[in-house]
């Protein structure tokens, strides 16, 4: 394991990694992913650690990774959604971050619909807290994730040209990724209808276009995103079918960005919207890749927040 410190209380945020912080989780998770491939998947390095994963907003890939990162490090890991909590009887989230905080945990894993929950609990709580997705806000594991897959693709991060396009203004992972591709030397287009543009997106991105064509020309990696329909407060688009005609990412389309270019895609997916199944199938789809490097990222973080030696000062 790495003998080297994340000097952090908590990962709410991209903002929050300096350059070398990202290629320590980068490095770290490339041990973790190791430790993944064995016959026997567990390390005892956090044996005796007890997180909580509380999720109050649906997810499948980021709390089973979350769970399976915690058990293969050897950390008791206790999983919480909104709907069997007291949340659901009333209590309000303060008094419940207060009783985790009376049943002494290491480390709380949060997703909320809310912008600021994560922090908020860390403030309340004192404990370690991990972002796993707040509302519009951000979502730190998986950019660090998506950084592995490209890294370990590409060799390097640092002057690739990336076309993240879709539902941006309602997508935590564009914001997170928005933050650290750019940090990490990469060079960002944001691309998708201009009312799923946030307004301040020309500070956020290196170039803004509306035109999907545009994007992917010359791309070395392509990121789309799926409509956010839970956060959409209002009609943003005239119907599906017209999406997928303008923003859809098909085989044809893909003729345009360069022969080796990635395509990545959070998910969930919905296939035929968004993007096509030929791309999804395709020899540039590294969405499984995506999927795989989310575990050794998780693991990675958690190794180095509480086995990794945190300065908690």
């Amino acid at each position: 394991m790495t003998e080297k410190n994340l000097y952090h209380r908590h990962l709410v945020s991209m903002e929050d990694l300096s350059p070398d912080d990202v290629l320590q989780i980068l490095q770290t998770a490339e041990v973790m992913k190791g430790v993944s491939e064995r016959e026997v998947k567990k390390t005892p390095t956090l044996r005796g650690r007890t997180i909580i994963n509380f999720f109050a907003e649906p997810s499948t890939r980021t709390r089973t990774s979350f769970e399976i990162a915690g058990k293969r490090l050897s950390a008791d890991v206790i999983n919480i959604s909104a709907s069997g909590s007291s949340l659901s009887k009333g209590e309000s989230l303060k008094d419940m971050s207060h009783n985790f905080n009376a049943m002494n945990p290491d480390l709380l894993v949060v997703r909320h619909s809310k912008a600021g929950a994560p922090a908020q609990i860390a403030k309340w709580t004192g404990r370690l807290v991990v972002n796993a997705g707040d509302g519009r806000h951000e979502h730190p594991t998986q950019s660090l994730l998506d950084l592995m897959t490209i890294r370990d693709k590409k060799g390097s991060l640092d002057g690739l040209k990336v076309s993240i396009i879709g539902d941006i203004a309602n997508s935590r992972v564009a914001r997170s990724n928005l933050i650290s591709m750019r940090k990490m030397g990469m060079s960002v287009t944001a691309c998708g209808p201009a009312t799923m543009l946030p307004v301040q997106i020309g500070r956020m991105a290196d170039h803004v276009t509306t035109s999907l064509e545009e994007a992917v020309e010359g791309a070395d990696i392509i990121m789309m995103l799926r409509i956010q329909t839970e956060r959409l407060e209002r009609t943003v688009f005239p119907n599906v079918r017209e999406y997928a005609r303008l923003f859809g990412l098909n085989s044809e389309r893909m003729k345009k960005a360069k022969k080796n270019v990635l395509v990545l895609h959070p998910g969930p997916i919905n296939q035929g919207i968004e993007i096509s199944p030929d791309v999804v199938a395709g020899p540039w789809s590294v969405i499984l890749d995506q999927v795989t490097n989310g575990v050794a990222v998780r693991m990675a973080v958690l190794y180095l927040l509480l086995g990794g030696g945190l300065n908690q000062s």
